[in-house]
């Protein structure tokens, strides 16, 4: 009857009547039927349909779909049209993924996708986005569930690490002490114990590299200066500098995922005092402070330092002389940050609370001990806050309802991402599992599943654009208003409290995160400039506020936006950050910077830092604020700019666009209510 048919990319091929008896077979038994004769009696339906419609005129594969509808429902199979629909739409989906793909290569091939600032430019960076994209659309078209792809894709959440939905974690607190005394295996065979200083950091290095290359998130040693003092009784001063500044040096140029980045490292010290510890302490502060070899700000590791009274924070502490060094240095180079022990939230664990640079804290356990080491977060996903206010209004019924309808939604795709994840396999991260880095993976074999060790990590919701949020519910943000911060501090104990009520129902150790957005508070924003328009403090900029962030261009003092912040730390069990920003590196006033962390500790804030421009000329090695796009000392412009951009260091150049926009944005926090 019909010789040709007319494919979607144009092309002309033979028709045939088979393929639409297939198609009508295969959705009929998606809803039980099983009579292959009924399939071949509607295809003639179909045949006669179409002869009538074009009479000998040619059509397409999409012209034959509608027909197949149309007379599936004219002749009562409804539920086996419904089954041809869904199954034409899956289809369709697929066929969209594989074009977006390609597309997404060609931009890749273009210039490396910057959503990570840690990747940099290189051929192997670019095959590292090339197969991220393609992870990305296989896990949005075959695995994720409808609904939450969609919510996803159209903004109103945002699944972080999409691209290793099911191939691994985010991050652990690496127990760094007990794989440097007993060895480990990387892969090539045994690496015995060291004996000093310098073997042990190099292995340190190794370690974090060897776990990097099994997880997609940051690395961590929850107790740098208890687990290398064991390696330094006798060496001197010289010998542990030495050792230093080489791990230093490791941790800037060791890359990792088929040399794409560097692995994100953290170290967290301050609260042993040992004297062997507090020498591991005081040499890796100078040797940071240094700088690389020709005096370049390191961008890792990101050190922490744990502040606790009674141990560093008052003269006549034993480790007060290194809280003071760490000061010095954080004032020159972006780094310490500054943990707080005695806030409400971590005191009831002493010194055990560790956090990484990205600001992930675990703690809590509903699974077993309350420990920082072998635990690490599994995944995290983001609500679009915005979006939610945006729809809403000043209705904040309608708000709490909307708000409640996306948290439970990324609840449960959280915890389809979490069976996805348990299913996978010890010989899957031969490092992590097989070297047992993971609490309770020491028993597990290589061909068992993770599950009884990721029980113990974390699930975690986040959130963006709070300050949006607010402008939108109240008129005004919570660095404007009192009655806007109250209501601030109302969302996010909400949030909270649904985040422990999926903890009870799952059993499984749901948080709530005050998200690190780099790539994403460009996307949402995007996203709802296009459905809802320009809508003035809200979606009139490049960029959402990160989290519970007072808006980076409000003119406000540094202590007012510690107390406007302090208090949402409590609220944020999975990570929290807050900082201050400096026209200049405070070199000549660490006192105020030290009046600054005091203040940080009495607000109630768990993890901090301090930010200022710091930038580099590589060509004569002028260290300082260069405002101009050439050296003043030389003329060059082959000029390197370092700063903080959530919660890491990473070079501007590396910045995506939003990022740069918030940058630009940036306005110092001035010392003194008005200056």
């Amino acid at each position: 009857m019909f010789t040709s048919i007319k494919k979607r990319d144009g092309r002309v091929v033979d028709f045939n009547e088979t393929k639409i008896t297939d198609a009508i077979f295969k959705a009929a038994q998606a809803v039980g039927g099983e009579d292959r004769q009924i399939a071949m009696e509607l295809t003639l339906e179909v045949l006669k349909y179409l002869k009538q419609k074009y009479n000998g005129q040619l059509f397409s594969v999409e012209d034959v779909q509608d027909a197949v509808e149309k007379i599936l429902i004219e002749n009562g199979h409804a539920k086996t049209a419904k089954a041809y629909i869904l199954y034409r739409a899956h289809r369709t989906r697929i066929r969209e993924a594989r074009s977006e793909l390609m597309d997404a290569v060609q931009e890749i091939l273009r210039e490396t996708n910057r959503e990570n600032a840690n990747i940099s430019n290189s051929p192997s960076a670019k095959m590292l986005q090339i197969a991220s994209a393609a992870s990305k659309n296989f896990y949005l078209s075959r695995m994720i569930p409808e609904e939450q792809a969609q919510a996803h894709i159209n903004g109103d959440i945002h699944i972080h690490d999409l691209d290793f939905y099911g191939k691994t974690l985010t991050c652990v607190q690496i127990p760094l002490g007990r794989l440097l005394r007993e060895g480990f295996n990387n892969g090539h065979g045994y690496i015995r114990p060291p004996k000093r200083p310098t073997s042990a950091t190099a292995l340190a290095a190794i370690i974090l590299q060897s776990s990097q290359n099994d997880m997609h998130g940051g690395q961590s040693f929850a107790f740098f200066d208890r687990d290398i003092a064991q390696f330094v009784k006798d060496a001197s001063d010289d010998e542990v500098y030495q050792a230093m500044e080489a791990f230093i040096y490791n941790l800037n140029s060791m890359h990792s995922r088929a040399g794409a980045q560097v692995p994100f490292s953290s170290l967290n010290i301050g609260t042993d005092t040992s004297p062997e510890a507090r020498k591991v302490v005081k040499n890796l502060l100078l040797a940071y402070e240094k700088g690389l070899g020709r005096g370049e700000n390191p961008i890792f590791p990101n050190i922490i330092f744990r502040v606790k009274e009674g141990i560093n924070l008052n003269e006549g502490d034993p480790n007060y002389d290194l809280f003071k060094l760490a000061i010095r240095v954080a004032s020159r180079r972006l780094n310490p940050t500054f943990s707080f022990m005695d806030s409400s939230f971590n005191s009831p664990y002493g010194c055990e609370v560790s956090y990484m640079g990205c600001r992930t804290r675990v703690m809590s356990n509903v699974n077993g001990p309350e420990v920082t080491e072998g635990r690490g977060n599994l995944s995290f996903t983001t609500i679009n806050l915005p979006r939610i206010a945006i729809k809403s209004g000043t209705n904040i019924d309608k708000f709490y309802r909307e708000l409640d309808r996306i948290l439970e939604l990324c609840i449960n795709q959280l915890y389809h991402r979490y069976r996805v994840q348990a299913r996978l396999k010890v010989k899957d991260m031969p490092f992590l599992m097989g070297q047992h880095l993971y609490l309770d993976s020491e028993n597990l074999k290589p061909c068992d599943e993770i599950e009884p060790a990721i029980k113990h990590g974390t699930l975690s919701v986040g959130f963006i654009g709070l300050a949006e949020t607010l402008k939108v519910l109240t008129g005004k943000n919570h660095g404007e208003s009192a009655e806007a911060q109250e209501m601030g501090l109302q969302i996010v104990a909400h949030m909270r409290e649904k985040m422990d009520e999926a903890t009870e129902r799952f059993h499984l150790n749901y948080t709530l995160l005050a998200t690190p957005a780099e790539g994403l508070s460009g996307r949402f924003v995007r996203l709802d400039r296009k459905e809802y328009g320009i809508i003035p403090g809200v979606t009139d900029k490049e960029y959402y506020t990160n989290s519970f962030h007072v808006p980076v261009g409000q003119d406000i003092s540094c202590f007012q936006k510690i107390s406007i912040e302090g208090p949402y730390h409590k609220y944020c069990n999975a990570g929290h950050i807050s900082y201050v920003e400096f026209s200049a590196p405070p070199i000549h006033n660490v006192e105020a910077v030290e009046d600054i962390l005091r203040h940080m500790k009495n607000s109630d804030i768990g993890y901090a830092g301090i930010n200022f421009p710091v930038d580099f000329c590589m060509s004569c090695s002028y260290i300082g604020v260069i405002n101009k796009d050439e050296c003043p000392m030389c003329g060059s412009i082959d000029i390197k700019r370092v700063r903080r951009i959530t919660g890491y260091l990473s070079t501007v150049d590396r910045f995506n666009d939003a990022k740069r926009a918030e940058l630009y944005d940036r306005v110092p926090h001035r010392l003194l209510e008005r200056e």
